[in-house]
């Protein structure tokens, strides 16, 4: 395996994590008002969802070269939609009552649980994630690359997460969420906006090919 691979592999699941998005908002409110602690149990329920999610995206990836690419040019391009739709939502975002976008839960770790299984944008965030930066080497991996990659993108979650765990709890950090809530739901709607036509735009290549 080639150590390039498992280094874009890494640093997409470190994207993948960083990001900003339902999760990262989620996480934020509940380092704003619980600090690291709640924040670390809710990151460590929170990674079996990223696991899944990154392992059906290598999946689709590595996939395309023996099932064929018509079938995952198709879910990009609904994935795109999809994400340009949560875009939309998230740069038109407005405060709800009390003036806070997420709630903070009772039981972080469950939540991250919850949150990472159930997130409707996980597997079109993912790959869009990974298919940046592997796709041009998806002819030359092979269903043996699967557990490597996955194992990297792993270890990109985990030193993501432990970066995330240092800044939630930071007074700065807790302080500017509190204030600046609204626009960094903006921020991520921008963002979503930035995945998704580039999904659809490599699906729409893709389908052009095909024609």
């Amino acid at each position: 395996m080639n150590a390039s691979l498992l280094i874009a592999s890494a640093v997409s699941g470190a994207a993948y994590s960083l990001a900003p998005g339902p999760a990262f908002l989620a996480l934020l409110g509940i380092g704003a008002g619980q600090g690291r602690r709640a924040g670390a149990m809710f990151l460590c329920g929170h990674l079996a969802g990223d696991i899944l999610w990154a392992t059906l995206a290598l999946t689709a990836i590595i996939g395309a070269r023996t099932i064929g690419t018509l079938v995952f040019d198709l879910l990009g391009l609904g994935c795109g939609l999809y994400l340009c739709w949560l875009g939309y939502g998230g740069v038109t975002a407005r405060l709800g009552e009390g003036g806070a976008l997420s709630t903070e839960p009772k039981r972080p770790l469950m939540r991250g649980l919850a949150f990472g299984l159930s997130n409707p944008k996980a597997y079109p965030v993912a790959v869009a994630m990974f298919t940046a930066s592997l796709a041009a080497h998806a002819a030359s991996l092979g269903w043996e690359s699967l557990p490597p990659l996955l194992a990297a993108a792993c270890a990109g979650f985990v030193c993501a997460d432990i970066v995330l765990i240092a800044l939630i709890g930071a007074g700065p950090v807790r302080r500017f969420y509190r204030r600046h809530a609204l626009w960094v739901a903006r921020l991520a709607g921008v963002l979503f906006l930035g995945f998704g036509l580039h999904a659809i735009l490599t699906a729409g290549a893709g389908l052009a090919r095909q024609g």
